[in-house]
């Protein structure tokens, strides 16, 4: 068990900070090393993270019978069950020792992009039971894409584009934003018996905004093809979001910044996070950008229709919905 004692030594990026050179610099360097950093003073008080993962634990902490009226949609709405998730079929047993809950960009039924796969109505707890929750959700989930839209700025700059890049009409203007809580029950995990609380996986999107408790479980896989993989644990760091890259960005940056594996270990200790995975429009094409490809090297991927790429890999890890016994 010694390679889960390493701790991993991330950058810090301070969203606050004039010299714009330096925070693409670090950022540009975590970007190739791992994807994976911290961002500060972003602009969301304490107080009021504090308030988020508040309002997640009164919704975890509802009987099973009341969250299971809100079981996910085909739409990728509402609640997720312990073990619905199975994240890394290969090492896994069951699925994800894990309950989560999603949220995404809200739009009423009769709005047109209603339709589409990743938007629509989302599923909320009765306000009688959870006064103020959905507001507080809304809230975080404006305030969470303004953070991420900062980020975004500094990553395009790291690829030789324009600050702005990332913010046009079919990426950043339109996303697909889910906010997801999760709720890991204080199973202790045990890698050699297939049991996580979440399998290793790299998230699919552009970027994650990840806020956790101070309880540790979050490790990462720098070098997905090393036998036996070496894991670091990525520690939590007060006032601060864990930032990763998503399977998308490394496509759009063939291969230059890293989507990196990780995954959650429990520890027996109950852990609360909320990561917030922020992908471009339903209909934004991901293809190599101008600046990362050349004669010597060429693109790796070929052009994919966001939409689809999202829907492939949402299929393959979670649970068919007719598995539910629905009443």
């Amino acid at each position: 068990m010694a390679d889960y004692k390493n701790v991993s030594k991330l950058n810090s990026i301070d969203l606050s900070s004039p010299h714009i050179p330096t925070s693409v610099s670090l950022l540009k360097q975590a970007c190739i090393d791992s994807g994976f950093f911290y961002v500060t003073n972003h602009g969301i008080s304490e107080e009021f993270m504090d308030e988020v993962f508040a309002e997640s634990k009164k919704f975890f902490e509802l009987p099973l019978e009341e969250k299971m009226k809100l079981l996910r949609n085909e739409k990728h709405r509402g609640y997720t069950p312990v073990l619905d998730e199975l994240l890394d079929p290969a090492n896994q047993l069951h699925g994800d020792h894990k309950e989560g809950f999603y949220i995404g960009i809200e739009l009423p039924e009769d709005d047109p992009e209603a339709q589409r796969t990743f938007y629509g109505p989302n599923l909320w707890p009765d306000s009688d039971i959870l006064p103020g929750w959905r507001q507080t959700m809304e809230k975080y989930h404006q305030k969470a894409l303004e953070v991420v839209k900062k980020i975004a700025r500094l990553i395009a700059l790291s690829l030789d584009l324009d600050a702005n890049f990332f913010e046009k009409p079919e990426m950043l203007g339109k996303p697909i934003a889910v906010l997801r809580l999760l709720h890991y029950g204080g199973q202790v995990s045990d890698p050699l018996k297939g049991i996580y609380g979440a399998g290793a996986h790299s998230d699919y999107g552009l970027i994650t905004l990840l806020a956790t408790d101070s309880v540790s479980g979050l490790q990462i896989c720098k070098d997905k093809d090393a036998e036996p993989r070496v894991w670091e644990s990525v520690e939590p760091l007060k006032g601060a979001f864990v930032v990763n890259l998503g399977d998308m960005l490394e496509r759009w940056s063939n291969c230059l910044f890293r989507s990196t594996l990780h995954r959650v270990l429990g520890n027996g200790q109950e852990r609360y996070s909320i990561p917030y995975f922020v992908e471009p429009s339903h209909d934004c094409v991901v293809e190599c950008l101008p600046t990362c490809h050349s004669k010597q090297n060429p693109p790796k991927f070929p052009p994919i229709k966001c939409e689809t790429y999202l829907l492939q890999r949402y299929q393959e890890t979670h649970a068919d919905l007719s598995t539910y016994n629905k009443h």
